[in-house]
């Protein structure tokens, strides 16, 4: 009698191996279309906090009759400032961002409620009332030392100031936490110039106060140079902006730095010549990027920020690197500076998005813009001072179709579709 074999069959190791294989080559063939869905998701959320910040911008100059002020906020008079003051924490010293004025028409009304007033929380000794308290409109959103030794403030125990504020955030960009306070991926067009874009029409003195400058020939500058919907310290209405809302940028996407060297967030820090050296030239630093990698700065360069002062940084304050752009070279080039994070720099527009960036219009039209965007020549220098420089004041902007969207009042035409 033949026993016939009660069990079932099993698979055999090759057949194991063969569908292990195809299942090896399906994920494969599926992850890219999954992490392009992933990022044209996150690219979406990206646009829509960019649209909510547009409509906080319109909301407000609806309350107020005018845009917030980039570099505003409180200041010390004359007479209570000395040569050895520093910055201090007994006011902003007009160092704030345009985010700021921004917090309660973007649904962050109890950080408003806690910067407007005084505060006495410290995060550095939690627990126990700080006195005095940090003053109404909070104290200079810095973290470095002052170069007057008898000078050391560090205001990262302010706690609106270390806040991470969801809207400002894009979901591709992946720096957190320290060393920055409270990161940015949004500032503000300061057009396409650099003179004067730091201060505006104040003169700022690192061991004293700001204080405004009275001779014409300062307001004759800041006239020429600042160009864009923002100006330093001065009120800014959208009546201003001549060449239409719908052609004039007013804030562009910025990529925060994650400690890489990368040449788009990592500011190079002392150009050659320092600020005539890069009003004239502005890809005076171009020559330290690695040509071996030229995402990255030349691993033996050491002019570069330090650990702290990185691209987004610091969402409060108004200093060039943390919350402006501006549009002299095109998206996604290096970011170089005068001397320092106090100085202009040219820094353009970035992401983490492949091939592009959004920028914010003055009518609250977000648009991707890629980095071939025309940009005309990156050699010609910017305007110096009025009356001066490679370019006369009310020029059209050498920078092409990028430089003319980066201008307020030019009178350039703008022909090209946006919708790229």
């Amino acid at each position: 009698m033949i026993r016939k074999s009660s069990g079932s069959r099993g698979f055999t190791l090759v057949e194991l191996l063969v569908v292990i294989a195809i299942i090896g080559i399906l994920v494969g063939l599926l992850l890219p279309a999954v992490q392009a869905a992933r990022e044209a998701a996150r690219r979406m959320s990206c646009s829509n906090n960019f649209k909510q910040i547009g409509l906080a911008a319109h909301n407000y100059h609806s309350a107020y009759k005018q845009l917030p002020m980039h570099m505003g906020g409180t200041r010390r008079v004359p007479a209570q400032a000395s040569w050895f003051s520093g910055y201090g924490d007994d006011c902003n010293m007009m160092m704030l961002s345009v985010f700021v004025g921004l917090t309660p028409f973007f649904e962050q009304q109890g950080l408003w409620d806690s910067i407007s007033n005084p505060n006495s929380v410290d995060l550095n000794n939690p627990g126990t009332p700080r006195t005095p308290p940090w003053p109404a409109m909070g104290p200079t959103p810095t973290e470095e030392e002052n170069d007057v030794v008898i000078v050391n403030t560090r205001n990262n125990a302010y706690p609106p100031w270390m806040t991470e504020i969801p809207t400002l955030r894009c979901p591709s960009d992946p720096g957190q936490g320290l060393p920055a306070m409270g990161r940015s991926n949004y500032a503000a067009c300061l057009g396409d110039a650099l003179h004067y874009t730091d201060n505006g029409p104040y003169w700022f003195n690192l061991r004293g106060w700001p204080k405004i400058e009275v001779h014409t020939s300062s307001n004759e500058s800041v006239l020429a140079s600042c160009r864009g919907t923002f100006v330093p310290r001065r009120s800014m209405k959208f009546r201003d902006i001549l060449d239409g809302l719908s052609n004039t940028i007013m804030m562009g996407e910025i990529a925060t730095d994650l400690g890489d060297r990368d040449i788009r967030t990592m500011p190079h820090t002392f150009a050659p010549g320092t600020f005539s050296g890069l009003r004239d030239n502005p890809v005076g630093c171009r020559p330290d990027i690695d040509p071996e990698r030229p995402r990255f700065w030349d691993p033996s360069l050491t002019d570069i920020a330090a650990g702290n002062q990185g691209r987004g940084f610091r969402w409060a304050s108004g200093c060039q690197p943390y919350t402006a752009m501006n549009t002299i070279l095109p998206p996604n080039s290096e970011t170089c500076m005068s001397l320092g994070d106090t100085t202009p720099g040219v820094l353009s527009a970035s992401s983490r998005h492949q091939g592009g960036v959004h920028v914010l219009m003055a009518d609250g039209a977000v648009v991707f813009l890629t980095d071939s965007i025309e940009a005309g020549d990156p050699n010609i220098g910017t305007v110096a001072t009025y009356g001066t420089g490679q370019r006369a004041p009310g020029s059209q902007s050498p920078y092409g179709l990028w430089g003319s969207l980066g201008t307020r009042a030019n009178r350039e035409v703008i022909t090209e579709s946006l919708n790229q």
